[in-house]
């Protein structure tokens, strides 16, 4: 039985959202999903369809949705074990203004200093798990991501700043994560800064990243169907 995939695509251009979109639903076919791409942000609200989704991915950045009851179809479909994977701005940048988007993904984007065209290290911190299991550390050319974290996120790989000068290097040192997963109730939520161009995944361990990522958040809605689980769990 194929396993259902979503994914929301648009959103600034600058990003590629389409041929992002298409690399991500090319490599989930293989994978046995049957994959849709929405182009509006509306899909959000039908509530009946997302709960019978395995897997949704976001990519699509900068929207401004006011009100926080916008997301409260995904918030409980995640909960119930709908898994979201994502990657750079198109997740964590996607609707910057709503606060319950940041507590779901578990960031959000804040800078990117030095801009595209800076080189920066991704160092891989958890040897364990099967998203990074045989991912050794490798180098970037992109934008490197600042963001506000958080804490109770598994960080999966992080990076080192400052590399680009700025006001904010006067705290000296420091690792930033960059790969992390959490849990939303039930769900799987997998998130990785790296992907400003389409091209940035033709980087072998950033796309073996991505692809693992996207099949482990997806698995948390067999789990919860196979032991009867829901949303009022939590409640």
């Amino acid at each position: 039985m194929k396993r259902r995939a979503l994914i929301l695509c648009g959103g600034w251009e600058g990003h590629e959202p389409q041929l992002v979109a298409g690399r991500f639903k090319g490599f989930l076919e293989t994978e046995n999903f049957e994959v849709s791409v929405e182009q509006t942000v509306s899909v959000l609200k039908d509530k009946a369809r997302l709960f019978e989704l395995d897997l949704f991915i976001p990519i699509w950045t900068m929207y401004d949705v006011v009100e926080d009851s916008f997301f409260e179809p995904l918030v409980e479909a995640v909960a119930s074990g709908l898994g979201i994977a994502g990657c750079h701005g198109g997740m964590c940048d996607a609707f910057r203004n709503n606060v319950i988007w940041q507590f779901v993904t578990g960031a959000n984007w804040i800078a990117h200093p030095g801009n595209d065209g800076t080189r920066y290290r991704i160092d891989i911190k958890s040897k364990s798990s099967p998203i990074t299991d045989g991912i050794g550390d490798f180098d970037v050319v992109s934008e490197q991501y600042y963001l506000h974290v958080d804490p109770s996120n598994e960080v999966l790989a992080t990076t080192r700043f400052p590399v680009a000068k700025g006001y904010y290097s006067a705290n000296g040192e420091f690792d930033m994560p960059q790969v992390w997963t959490r849990k939303w109730g039930h769900g799987r939520v997998f998130y990785n800064a790296l992907g400003h161009h389409n091209d940035v995944f033709d980087n072998p361990p950033v796309w073996e990243l991505m692809k693992r990522g996207m099949v482990w958040a997806a698995e948390g809605k067999r789990i919860a169907v196979e032991n009867g689980l829901s949303a009022s769990d939590f409640l």
